[in-house]
């Protein structure tokens, strides 16, 4: 099915010009040729294993006095009390008009909401543009595009050129990251790739790190789902790999990378509390740069960091550890909602707002009590 979707967008300098929007449904194959891991149908398969319904789509967009773009997009749906649906796109849509960026998520919102589930509160867009010019609102015309109450994927992340050799991608990194990459080595800290094989003993790792640390994880089905269901695709796959850092026989952490075309993820990873000293995660991280690189990716994203260097905050250390390895920061314009239906989707909102006050200010000073 086809729909327009000119009358969702905003008149350009009172000229009456608007984006033009036409989507029609696909296959998640169709999706597989876009540059975006979470807007692949290999992450639309992996996620409807875990609760969510997979959309793909194919878009056409118009922009007044420029050529006609097309790209896939993802959108997934999930259920909510029963009776009413969320939907989510996870960083995108992909194509960024630079000009008129609020006008282009509304406009796509609307020529999507019949293509969804008929109760759908609002369409969740979890940008992938960079944080620069435009800001993406849109209030007065068309359907509202407004700020989400918080981000679902890191806004803000750094990311590594692997373009060069290995010796000068190592020379880019601060002097106190090269020297503890060294020392891992020096050390004797052994870095191998594992697999799903090595997933149980790497979870039980990974609890002892949510302890630590204080953060939420999925359950272990969830990233042995990620080895799992990407082999049964049908379509591209990206290379999935659990990779392990070892010192005489002892786990002392382990990543979970993805690399896919252009681009190597650390999407997580997870270390003991025993011989931090030996700084096996910087040889981990170190091992997945070499082997993204040898996959043909040109990039290594390190998938988000706190927004800025504020010793104060509860995740700096991380800050410090991933800048460490480049001094490219990606500020990215995260996530904005789309309401279908104003007032329920203002409640949920409310939800959020409340939850968020009571995880980041009560529960923390309840912790800290």
């Amino acid at each position: 099915m086809c729909r327009q979707a000119a009358d969702h967008g905003e008149g350009r300098e009172g000229q009456g010009e608007v984006i033009q929007v036409s989507v029609r449904t696909a296959s998640l194959t169709d999706l597989d040729f876009s540059e975006e891991l979470l807007q692949t149908g290999w992450w639309g398969n992996f996620k409807q294993t875990h609760g969510w319904r997979a959309h793909p789509f194919l878009v056409t967009v118009t922009v007044p006095g420029e050529a006609a773009a097309t790209f896939g997009l993802l959108a997934l749906t999930r259920v909510l009390l029963r009776h009413f649906v969320i939907a989510y796109v996870p960083f995108g849509p992909t194509f960024d008009p630079k000009s008129g960026r609020g006008e282009l998520l509304s406009a796509l919102a609307g020529a999507l909401r019949d293509q969804l589930p008929r109760n759908t509160l609002f369409l969740r867009y979890d940008l992938p543009w960079n944080k620069t010019g435009e800001r993406p609102a849109l209030a007065g015309s068309g359907l509202t595009v407004r700020k989400s109450p918080s981000d679902i994927q890191p806004p803000t992340t750094v990311v590594v050129d692997l373009a060069g050799p290995p010796e000068s991608i190592l020379a880019s990194m601060k002097s106190k990251t090269r020297y503890n990459v060294r020392l891992s080595d020096k050390k004797g800290v052994a870095v191998q790739e594992e697999g799903d094989a090595g997933l149980e003993a790497w979870y039980a790792m990974y609890q002892e790190t949510s302890r630590r640390d204080r953060i939420a994880i999925h359950a272990p089905s969830y990233y042995r789902g990620l080895f799992v269901d990407g082999r049964s695709y049908p379509g591209k796959q990206p290379v999935v790999t659990l990779l392990t850092a070892r010192h005489e026989g002892d786990l002392l952490a382990g990543n979970i990378c993805i690399f896919w075309k252009k681009k190597g993820v650390y999407l997580t990873g997870a270390s003991s509390n025993a011989k931090r000293n030996l700084m096996p995660t910087y040889a981990l991280q170190w091992e997945a740069m070499q082997r993204a690189k040898a996959a043909g990716c040109v990039e290594y994203d390190l998938y988000g960091i706190p927004p800025n260097p504020d010793p104060g905050h509860p995740m700096f250390g991380l800050y410090q550890f991933k800048t460490g390895f480049s001094d490219r920061i990606v500020e990215r314009w995260g996530t904005w909602d789309v309401g279908y239906r104003p007032v329920l989707c203002a409640m949920y909102r409310a939800a959020e707002v409340a939850r968020l006050f009571w995880f980041r200010s009560i529960k923390k000073r309840l912790r800290r009590g």
